[in-house]
């Protein structure tokens, strides 16, 4: 019986689950959902829920004032937001992946999944961004449990095909240019390179100078003030950081069974914290 409610954890088979929580780390119906979301305890994957705020975001193509918007400045936009975000997390560990939701339903929209090498750097970053305001608004960040982002991909929609456009229940992923996605990904992989080979000592004048560019992030601690961002050509080519606390080795992928069998333990732990509570 404990093999057959494993095999079917997350399936449309489990009556029990959402398996769309699941899969996307977020279901339409929220609290009133029929079927319980566990979120998990640790996780190596955060969700920052409707981060992103896409310049049109009330009519696509269309900014506010109903004036039509130039598809390269939302591209713009998106990518100054994305690269913002990669090198704030890029503080508390490696990623393995960033993923921003292009969906328009209220449970989706501006959703952004980031993937860390390690689960405590997930755990790092998610002490540090709670509480915190990002262009004013405050962050909301919690472990998710997608780690396999094949699942919960819309295939048709990359194949440009999806009918159900937007509101679409599976994530449609905003891509970013691959020059951008060379220098942000690359440069880690460079990194981990460099890291193999032995190290050579340095002396006071090689060591590069401090200081960081403080984006759209505030503590609510302090006042909200922001520094103007150059839009420049060469704004992003100016800019290294080198992310502390790497491990050299292969980042390992848990399968959906991996991953039901977590989920299953920590309903086990949390019921058993109920039982000793009651006693």
């Amino acid at each position: 019986m404990a093999e057959h409610l494993a095999s079917i954890f997350g399936t449309e088979k489990d009556r029990v689950n959402c398996p769309f929580y699941f899969k996307i780390g977020a279901c339409r119906h929220g609290d009133r959902c029929s079927r319980l979301h566990t979120k998990p305890s640790v996780s190596p994957t955060l969700l920052l829920s409707n981060m992103y705020q896409r310049p049109d975001m009330i009519t696509p193509g269309v900014d506010p004032q109903g004036h039509p918007l130039d598809p390269t400045k939302i591209q713009d936009h998106f990518e100054d937001f994305y690269e913002d975000l990669f090198e704030e997390l890029g503080k508390y560990g490696e990623i393995e992946s960033l993923n921003i939701c292009d969906n328009l339903a209220d449970h989706m929209v501006g959703n952004v999944y980031a993937q860390f090498r390690e689960e405590e750097h997930a755990a790092a970053a998610l002490q540090n961004l709670s509480g915190r305001f990002y262009a004013g608004r405050p962050i909301i960040v919690d472990f998710s449990p997608v780690t396999d982002f094949r699942e919960a991909t819309c295939r048709q929609y990359e194949e440009n095909v999806c009918n159900r456009g937007g509101y679409c229940n599976f994530m449609h992923l905003k891509k970013i240019s691959k020059d951008l996605r060379r220098q942000l990904f690359g440069r880690r992989r460079r990194s981990r390179s460099r890291s193999r080979s032995p190290p050579r000592h340095r002396n006071h004048d090689d060591r590069p100078s401090g200081g960081s560019r403080g984006g759209g992030y505030s503590d609510h601690r302090h006042s909200d003030r922001r520094r103007p961002r150059s839009r420049s050509p060469g704004r992003r080519s100016g800019r290294s950081r080198s992310p502390e606390g790497k491990r050299n080795r292969s980042p390992v992928r848990e399968g959906s069974a991996e991953r039901r069998a977590k989920i299953e333990r920590w309903n086990r732990e949390k019921e058993a914290k109920s039982a000793a509570t009651t006693d």
